[in-house]
């Protein structure tokens, strides 16, 4: 059985011409709010509210990632939905990221986005100031993943980062209706791996 999603929960609105001090004070007024994300690229500012099923599926990620760091013994640090910031230019919260081969890095090498409504280009372009290396994108049970290269961002098939991870299986699994079932089908998938 699959898990049935209600996308229509998460809300994004976006506003341009913000300056970076104008940024700042309403992050400062958002800084107590749960379920909400604020980006700033360029004087464009986007504020997502998120949905319990968003949250569901980035938290399963997150432990379903950290059981393969775990079953393979790779160091890393999760650094979730941090602040990542460019002064005067950009700042990016992920739904997870993780510093790969340190635990105690603080710069990630993989950020993970669920969508729920549109986006991903403009999330992109912020990853790419950042320097962030690798990015996942999920959206309707599916991982695309792009790699930063000199040109920008290019669509991978394979992490670079973690490239032994069957992302297929990690979709398969996210898409259980019961995340034991989920936890358990994927641990058993990747020891016999």
């Amino acid at each position: 059985m699959t898990v049935a999603l209600d996308k229509t929960k998460d809300q994004r609105l976006v506003h341009s011409g913000m300056s970076w001090q104008q940024f700042k004070l309403l992050q400062e007024s958002f800084a107590d709010s749960r379920g909400i994300r604020l980006a700033y690229y360029k004087g464009q500012v986007e504020i997502l509210t998120l949905s319990s099923d968003h949250e569901s599926i980035s938290r399963m990620i997150a432990f379903l990632l950290c059981q393969y760091f775990l079953n393979e013994d790779i160091e890393f640090n999760p650094l979730g939905s941090f602040t990542q910031e460019k002064e005067q230019e950009v700042s990016a919260q992920a739904d997870e990221s993780f510093a790969i081969g340190s635990s105690t890095a603080t710069s990630p090498d993989l950020v993970v986005e669920v969508i729920f409504t549109s986006g991903s280009d403009r999330k992109l372009t912020r990853y790419k100031v950042l320097g962030v290396p690798e990015v996942w994108f999920w959206e309707d049970g599916l991982f695309r993943l792009y790699r930063l290269r000199e040109s920008g961002y290019d669509r991978i098939e394979r992490s670079e980062v973690l490239p032994d991870l069957d992302i297929n299986l990690l979709a398969s699994c996210l898409m259980m209706a019961s995340k034991v079932e989920a936890l358990k089908a994927f641990q058993q998938a990747i020891a016999q791996a």
